[in-house]
């Protein structure tokens, strides 16, 4: 199921945009979704709070406040790491919409075509995320657990567990290291290793203060003194180069 925001303070734009977007899912028979529609920042934020979440937002900018990039923000810090695709009559906030990992800036009035276009390379990245995944043998039998939902993995007594944003999964008792059992993991430019036995993904990384890391539930994670440099600067060169959008 995709679920389509739409956010835009001036109801003809609003209405438009969601009737592309539903004239979208139309077009693409494969995919089943919903379209949303939200006439300020604070109604999606509001949503967002409640646990209604999305895969796509088209989000205005120019809005009263909060404007969409502080909506956008707030999104971030609330832990939506859906794609924001950002509207606008005006190109003087591309550089403000990077700081909210955007996936595209368009400019209003927006085509149809041109908006189909980038709705799809949207949805073929969520593809793409929802694909790779880690298989991990618990006592019921292989579990595939998808890398985008993984918090962090740390080793508990004989075992890895893997916090994930759906629940936890306990692997089998380890035979051999932690660190090779999470090689699967490392490979990907979304973890990191703090210290012997505990990875974090950073996508999930909402934050550094010091030596903890602020998770994107709220939650805090307390690093190793010898690893939370080497971690402040991977978190930051994670998102500096994009690998986070």
């Amino acid at each position: 199921m995709l679920r389509i925001s739409v956010c835009d303070d001036e109801p003809e734009q609003l209405e438009r945009m969601a009737r592309l977007a539903e004239a979208y899912l139309a077009a693409r028979p494969e995919l089943t979704g919903t379209v949303a529609r939200f006439e300020s920042g604070r109604a999606l934020l509001a949503a967002a709070e409640a646990g209604d979440g999305f895969e796509l937002c088209l989000l205005d900018v120019i809005m009263p406040p909060p404007d969409g990039i502080e909506t956008g923000l707030r999104l971030r810090e609330l832990g939506e790491d859906g794609e924001i695709i950002y509207l606008t009559a005006s190109d003087g906030y591309a550089v403000d919409s990077y700081d909210v990992r955007a996936f595209f800036y368009l400019l209003k009035p927006v085509e149809q075509k041109r908006l189909f276009r980038v709705l799809d390379q949207a949805v073929d990245k969520l593809r793409k995320r929802r694909e790779e995944a880690v298989v991990v043998p618990t006592r019921g039998g292989a579990r595939r657990v998808p890398l985008e939902r993984i918090r962090y993995v740390e080793r508990v007594g004989r075992v890895m567990r893997y916090c994930c944003t759906d629940g936890v999964v306990d692997s089998l008792t380890l035979r051999g290291s932690f660190r090779e059992k999470a090689e699967p993991l490392l490979a990907d430019p979304r973890f990191h290793l703090c210290g012997a036995s505990f990875v974090l993904n950073l996508q999930h990384v909402a934050g550094v203060e010091g030596r903890t890391a602020l998770l994107d539930d709220g939650s805090r994670i307390f690093l190793p003194r010898a690893a939370a440099a080497a971690f402040k600067e991977a978190w930051g060169r994670f998102w500096l180069e994009g690998r986070g959008l």
